[in-house]
């Protein structure tokens, strides 16, 4: 929910405390179909399980699009992707701006609905949602501002739900999200569209708000990153073979040094996924 010109309510405080407003302040609303595809078929993967096991529990799995734009795309297309997985997954589009909730909502239907919110995610009945997706969300906030956001959001979840956050560019091809449970920060996962990648440090463009500024000597994610970058440049031997084995045989290359939390199947999509810990920033207290 990047700022404007109007003021921006902060989302510090106290994680469970309610509002009578809405939390947060009206993004660009910059939207595009297809835009969030790397997040939601990694989202589906990796989560898929745990939003199984809530609908079987509950009957119901919920998901929520928070901060879903000035178009309902992307609200509409996770629904889509999440029932690969889930056939009982709902989705609940969520925006402060009370207009693009209006309109919205004649794309609502069966396991789709949108309401107006921000930080402080209102379901109806006070419900908690299985996973929420932030997706360009925290842009502009201010770095400090991130842990406070964090904590209202993954207060708001159920059991064994999933707060997923990150930035994308404008067509999808760069993506970097961080995955967090009621606990914190778990992974940060890098994913791309190899054809177009001349190096994996492309990516540093795209880092969520809580990593971008700590691209910087002395930085574990800059670290990361420069052995990324070596990784790949001994991997071009492998680029005729075509960006996807250059790319699997760069993760392999860096799992010898970096804790990656996925595996080959998961590289073959364009993506890497490292175990926060490795690349939080210095100073980081959960």
């Amino acid at each position: 929910m990047a700022s404007q010109q109007r003021p921006r309510r902060p989302v510090s405080g106290a994680p469970g405390a309610r509002s009578a407003r809405p939390v947060g302040a009206v993004t660009r609303g910059t939207t595009n179909p297809n835009r969030l595809r790397r997040m939601d078929r990694w989202i589906a993967a990796a989560h898929g399980g745990a939003l199984r096991r809530t609908a079987r529990a509950t009957g119901r799995a919920v998901a929520v699009d928070l901060g879903y734009g000035a178009a309902p795309w992307t609200a509409v297309e996770l629904l889509e992707r999440l029932r690969t997985a889930c056939p009982r997954a709902e989705v609940a589009g969520v925006e402060i701006d009370p207009e693009r909730v209006a309109a919205a909502r004649p794309y609502a239907r069966e396991g789709l609905t949108f309401v107006r919110g921000g930080f402080e995610v209102p379901l109806p009945g006070g419900a908690r949602p299985a996973l929420i997706r932030a997706a360009n969300v925290l842009r502009q906030y201010a770095e400090e501002e991130v842990p406070a956001a964090w904590a209202r959001l993954t207060d708001r979840l159920g059991p064994e739900g999933l707060l997923v956050e990150g930035t994308c560019d404008e067509a999808g091809r760069r993506h970097v999200w961080v995955a967090l449970g009621p606990e914190g920060p778990r992974t940060v996962t890098f994913a791309a569209h190899l054809a177009t990648l001349d190096a994996p440090s492309d990516l540093a463009e795209r880092l969520p708000k809580a990593l971008i500024h700590r691209n910087v000597a002395g930085e574990p994610v800059r670290a990361f990153l420069r052995d990324f970058d070596r990784a790949w440049a001994t991997a071009a031997p492998y680029a005729p073979l075509g960006a996807r084995q250059r790319w699997i045989r760069t993760a392999s290359a860096l799992s010898a040094d970096w804790p990656l939390a996925d595996g080959p199947g998961r590289w073959r999509q364009g993506e890497l996924t490292v175990a926060w810990p490795a690349v939080a920033p210095r100073g980081w207290v959960s």
